[in-house]
Parts: C-alpha cells; sequence; structure tokens
C-alpha cells in the first residue's frame, strides 16, 4: 500500500491550515471592527466558498490559475513555475474551500469578546498588539483552536477543487480524496475501502482532539471563575464572624 496520498494530503492540510488560520484571525479581526455596510460586503465576499459547490471553485481557481490565464502565466514567466497540475495546486485550492470556517468561527469569537477588558489593559499602559495577544487571543482561544481544527479537516478531506487544481497523478499529486475515486473508478473497491477507514480514522481522530480542546477550555474558565469569586466570599464570610 502506497502511503504517498496520505503523506501528501497530511502535508497539504497542514499548510492551509497554518494560512488559514493567520490570515482568518487577521481578516477576522478587520471585519469585527468595520463599519456595518463594508463588513456585510466584506463578509459576503469571505465566506463565499462555503456555500459555492467545490467544482465552482475549482473552476475558478483554474481560470485564474492556468497557464495561460493572468495569474498563471505571470508566475511561469517571472518564476518558471506552474499553478495548476502539480502537488501545490491543493495548497491553493485547500486554502480557499477551508478559509470560512477560520474566518467565520474568529470573527464570532472576537464579537463575543468583552471589549471592556482590552480597554482595561490599555488603561494599564498596555500596547494595542500586546492587549490583542495577551488578553483577546486568550478569551477567544476555544473559537480560534475550533476554527483551526475544522479548517484542517475540511483541508484533508477536499476532493472537488483539488482534483480540478491538482488533478491526480499518482506520487505527486495524489490526495487521499483523489486516490479513493481513482480507486473506485477502476474497480479496486478493496483498496479503495482502505483508504475510506484511514480518513475516517484521522477525521475521528481531528474530531476528538477538538472535544478535548473544547472540554479543557472550559474548565479553565471554570476554575478562573471560581478563585476569582473565592477571595470575595472568604472576605464576605470573615467579616460576617467579626
Amino acid at each position: 500500500m502506497d502511503w504517498y496520498p496520505l503523506l501528501n494530503s497530511l502535508r497539504i492540510a497542514a499548510i492551509s491550515t497554518v494560512v488559514v488560520y493567520l490570515l482568518g484571525i487577521w481578516l477576522a479581526q478587520v471585519v469585527a471592527r468595520a463599519p456595518r455596510l463594508v463588513k456585510g460586503v466584506l463578509d459576503v465576499v469571505l465566506t463565499l466558498p462555503l456555500v459555492l459547490p467545490p467544482t465552482v471553485v475549482g473552476y475558478l481557481l483554474l481560470v485564474l490559475l492556468g497557464p495561460r490565464r493572468p495569474l498563471g502565466a505571470w508566475a511561469m514567466r517571472a518564476f518558471g513555475i506552474r499553478l495548476t497540475m502539480v502537488w501545490y495546486s491543493a495548497v491553493l485550492a485547500t486554502i480557499v474551500v477551508s478559509f470560512p470556517l477560520m474566518y467565520r468561527t474568529a470573527r464570532g469569537a472576537f464579537e463575543s469578546f468583552d471589549e471592556s477588558l482590552a480597554d482595561a489593559a490599555r488603561t494599564l499602559g498596555r500596547s494595542n498588539a500586546w492587549t490583542f495577544w495577551r488578553v483577546k487571543m486568550p478569551c477567544c482561544r476555544q473559537g480560534i483552536v475550533a476554527g483551526a481544527v475544522l479548517a484542517f479537516a475540511r483541508a484533508l478531506g477536499e476532493y472537488g477543487a483539488t482534483s480540478m487544481v491538482a488533478g491526480y497523478t499518482p506520487g505527486t499529486t495524489a490526495t487521499v480524496s483523489t486516490t479513493v475515486y481513482q480507486l473506485w473508478r477502476t474497480g479496486n473497491d478493496a483498496l479503495a475501502l482502505r483508504w475510506v477507514l484511514v480518513n475516517l480514522a484521522i477525521s475521528a481522530v481531528v474530531l476528538v482532539a477538538m472535544n478535548m480542546v473544547e472540554d479543557r477550555s472550559g474548565y479553565g474558565r471554570r476554575r478562573r471563575a471560581v478563585h476569582a469569586a473565592a477571595p470575595a466570599d472568604a472576605s464576605a464570610t470573615g467579616g460576617g464572624e467579626a
């Protein structure tokens, strides 16, 4: 059993998750603070790949990245690289497809954040960058982590856009999803079932990990709340006894 499709899928999913994590956090922060009209327009544009069929996303990427298209032709002239039918073409496809999941969850987390905490940090002389990374991000950690995990799972299982942009070449562009389709198409159901089971196992591990992170985040918040309330309760009790 050739394990290249699994290694390639993990590589593609890992790279695209790092990109959408950083890009999603930045754009979610920008959109959350934008005026209402601008927020509405940006939200539609950034979320559109979530509702479009993956094959439509793949077609649009081909129109943009094809060797005879503007961006694809420029990359070929300037750097001598192709943007389609290579393994990193799948990275571009999975970034576009999985980005809305990261963006939506991060934006929801930022919008639910209590800005009075950030204001308090600023009154103490902390910079905006310090406040964002040391106050806002820890408070929004659960939503951020959930978005990253969902983006990774979506990138790992992506087929439609990936198959159109990167194709299927054994040992080069093959992923788990495209391998399952090719094995089924050629009648090799036994090997296709093995890859399906591998994909199911990985997806289950990812979801269990996400649930564990959410449970730990909730437990941590409860502990902090108890510790914050304990001194007040103790002082009140002491005052009553006196």
